[in-house]
């Protein structure tokens, strides 16, 4: 079993947001955009995914961000967040025989934070 946390500043992915018309389609899927758009404080809900994606990374061993690309984790669902791995991060996990992949985020004003438990492929 392999464990992954992240914490980060809600402030800082909506600035991101605000000041880089890119960092969407770059690190999040359609259907992550889809679900964060559409919630009453998108910033909270992108940067819970964010920290989502960096904790899995983690677990995985494959570290953040120059490893896989950022839509190469896809999380999706809800209130049960379920991961999808794509492309690197699907090969990387598979190579280091790691199975299912349980996610739990939550936020307060300032911060979100996300925890991944990788378990062993049986």
């Amino acid at each position: 079993m392999r464990v992954g946390v992240d914490l980060i500043e809600i402030e800082r992915i909506r600035r991101a947001l605000d000041r880089y018309p890119g960092f969407r389609e770059r690190c999040f899927t359609d259907a992550e955009r889809a679900y964060c758009d559409s919630r009453k404080n998108p910033a909270q809900s992108y940067a819970g995914r964010f920290a989502g994606k960096e904790a899995v990374g983690k677990a995985l061993g494959l570290g953040v961000a120059r490893a896989f690309a950022w839509r190469e984790i896809e999380i999706v669902g809800r209130p049960k967040p379920s991961v999808t791995l794509h492309g690197r991060a699907a090969e990387w996990a598979e190579s280091v025989e790691a199975g299912r992949v349980d996610l739990s985020m939550t936020h307060s004003r300032e911060l979100a934070a996300a925890v991944a438990v990788v378990v062993d492929a049986e």
